[in-house]
């Protein structure tokens, strides 16, 4: 196995930042419209403590000790600084930089994920939940400079005026007042009507963030309303990407739409008929056109959960998962352990094909059940007959439905030490366009090499729907509850170096390729690390050797995030 784990100590983040300015959000039982703005000359501690029984994140006075000494509660465990509420709305600064940054890298790399979960005197109770807070690394001649922002969305602002959830989130659903459910007994309809007609679906975009061909910055959520322009310089919320097509009144699209610089691929899902629409459109537009619909096979009412899905250079590959919308977990008040969806193996799993050209659906085949978020790759291949295949790669949890339950909050915060994080695995899906019933469904390189985690996934962009050979991915060292490991891994020779250090959380690993490279893998991975101590950095590997060469530190501890993306500098 040519699995390499480097290990190293922990070192000092207290550096003095110049130009720095901070934000606070009030942390207690209220956040309100009020903003404390307070000048800092020297870099603040950022950690995790229980407050009043719920886990929230609290600035340390200036000049803490080297070692930060955290309140002892009688049978409590100071919670990771990864599942902690960021404490201030905006922040931004230069960051101690050690190492060296290549002088090849300018632009800035943007990260997108909840860091706010808790509004009032009420916690959140899944990942998915917390408020979009963007993050930003610029870079720029050797220097690294740093911000951070809350989402300006309807349901931020709202809860933020309220002091309450007044959007229905992944796992929330907002409480009625009181005074109400007596006067309306009809109130419950109202929330129905509300819901189907979408008013009552979040637009807190709290996913991922892209770049589309025309420049324009955009965070994404799947609700269609959670689409909204930023600034990627200031992160200010420009507001609402306003599509100018008819499609909207669908509510819920894919996480992940696919952006080159000519054109965004994206599916909607239909609730109603159950089945997705393929869509383009182009850089510039803001008018989506329906390429081809595509029609569940399952005897389910809903459709699959499409998180992500797959293009090739001439198909788009549309997944249809057991794991379904159901419409009767959508109107319960209190989530069951799947939340809006439900498992349906008996309907069977399904992958379409459809051409980008004609919007026909030339391939639907039936494979073995699968359990997905995120699709890696896909390419166009020839079997040993000459005949075209497709292979469709992506981080599957081995049709196990657990690792959605595994992301609430209280399990991320309480699980220490314990190995509890189910497996993953890179799935490779082969999809024949000769006709046949069925694909296959092979597992593409050894879980056990990149510690049977695999998710939150990169690869080099310019091979995009083509034949590729590195995925930079999250896997694990295990005991885990959670990936706490970034992997390389090679799917051509089977071989994965990772990068570990005791007690860091690190997001998702973005490869950003040297100008003019010609080995697919020269270039460096980003990620953006939280330390167990309650303090944070950016790490840059080399994408070939998979070595750190710098890391840049944060003078507070950062929440995990998500999804990013990469804008260079012209």
């Amino acid at each position: 196995m040519a699995s390499l784990i480097t290990t190293k100590e922990m070192m000092s983040h207290h550096h003095v930042l110049s130009s720095s300015r901070l934000t606070n959000l009030y942390s207690d039982n209220s956040i309100n419209d009020q903003q404390i703005k307070t000048k800092y000359q020297v870099s603040h501690r950022l950690f995790a403590r229980r407050i009043s029984g719920a886990a929230r994140a609290v600035i340390n006075s200036p000049m803490p000790p080297s070692v930060p000494e955290i309140e002892k509660l009688e049978g409590e465990r100071r919670c990771h600084v990864a599942w902690a509420s960021v404490q201030q709305e905006k922040w931004e600064g230069e960051l101690t930089v050690q190492g060296k940054i290549p002088t090849w890298l300018n632009g800035t790399y943007l990260r997108n994920g909840p860091g706010l979960w808790n509004i009032g005197g009420h916690d959140f109770r899944h990942l998915f939940d917390g408020y979009s807070t963007l993050v930003k690394l610029q870079f720029e001649g050797g220097r690294v400079f740093a911000g951070h922002r809350l989402l300006e969305s309807d349901a931020y602002k709202a809860a933020k005026k309220h002091n309450r959830l007044c959007y229905r989130e992944f796992s929330e659903t907002p409480k009625p007042a009181i005074r109400n459910s007596f006067k309306n007994p009809f109130s419950g309809i109202g929330e129905i009507l509300r819901l189907f007609s979408g008013e009552s679906l979040t637009d807190n975009a709290n996913t991922g963030v892209i770049r589309l061909g025309d420049g324009r910055v955009m965070c994404l959520t799947e609700t269609q309303k959670g689409s909204i322009l930023v600034d990627h310089e200031t992160l200010e919320t420009i507001g609402k990407f306003e599509y100018d097509d008819g499609l909207s009144d669908h509510m819920i699209q894919s996480a992940h739409p696919i952006v080159t610089e000519t054109e965004m691929w994206t599916l909607i899902p239909d609730l109603v008929k159950p089945g997705y629409r393929v869509v383009r459109m182009e850089a510039g537009s803001n008018r989506r056109e329906v390429v081809g619909r595509v029609k569940c096979r399952s005897g389910s009412w809903g459709p699959g959960w499409v998180h992500s899905f797959a293009v090739t250079e001439n198909y788009v590959v549309v997944p249809e998962m057991p794991l379904r919308y159901s419409v009767k977990n959508l109107l319960r008040a209190e989530p069951t352990p799947l939340y809006k969806f439900e498992w349906c193996p008996q309907d069977g799993a399904f992958l379409h094909v459809m051409s980008k050209l004609t919007g026909v659906v030339v391939a639907s085949v039936e494979v073995p059940a699968y359990v997905t978020f995120h699709f890696i790759n896909a390419y166009e291949d020839a079997d040993e007959n000459g005949a075209t295949v497709i292979i469709a790669d992506c981080c599957e949890h081995n049709a196990d439905t657990r690792i959605l339950d595994m992301l609430r909050l209280h399990t991320l915060r309480s699980s220490h030490g314990q190995d509890v994080l189910p497996d993953a695995r890179i799935g490779r899906f082969r999809i024949p366009l000769d006709g046949s019933k069925y694909g296959r469904l092979e597992t593409a390189v050894e879980a056990e090499k990149h510690g049977r985690a695999m998710d939150m996934c990169s690869i080099n962009p310019l091979h995009l729907g083509q034949k590729y050979r590195y995925v930079y991915a999250c896997g694990a060292k295990r005991p885990c509850n959670f990936p706490n490991a970034l992997s390389k891994v090679d799917i051509v020779e089977k071989k994965v170096k990772n990068w570990h250090e005791h007690g860091m959380i690190p997001s998702e690993p973005f490869f950003v390729p040297r100008p003019g490279a010609i080995h697919e893998d020269d270039g460096v991975v980003i990620s953006i690390i939280s330390e167990e101590n309650g303090g944070s950095f950016a790490i840059l590997l080399d994408g070939s050797s998979f070595e750190e060469i710098a890391r840049a530190t944060f003078p507070y501890g950062l929440p995990y995030g998500l999804h990013g993306c990469w804008i260079p500098k012209h």
